[in-house]
């Protein structure tokens, strides 16, 4: 499963979540079996390479998400105290993150 997530910063471990305004990388994990599997930075969500991906992560629920439905993803919105990579895939194991929609 691939989840994207707009950061600041290209560190897995120091990067954080921004909105998509401030975003200076996207970050694509890929999640397998309850864990991180990789994590690569690419400077804009839609230049990834890759033809699907799951989910979209953002800083906040109000944030325009529509580009990112239309492509077919499940956009969801972090919670308070989410603000790094790690702490974001936690929220979405365990189901902690918001689900954005209009």
């Amino acid at each position: 499963m691939l989840i994207l997530i707009p950061v600041k910063g290209n560190d897995p471990k120091e990067a954080r979540i921004v909105p998509r305004m401030e975003a200076e990388q996207w970050a694509l994990v890929e999640f397998d079996a309850g864990e991180v599997q990789s994590v690569a930075f690419h400077p804009d969500w839609n230049r990834t390479g890759e033809e699907w991906i799951d989910f979209a992560v953002l800083e906040n629920r109000f944030e325009n998400a529509m580009d990112l439905m239309e492509a077919g993803m499940m956009v969801l919105a972090r919670r308070e105290g989410q603000d790094t990579i790690e702490l974001v895939m936690e929220g979405f194991k365990f189901k902690e993150l918001d689900e954005v929609g209009f």
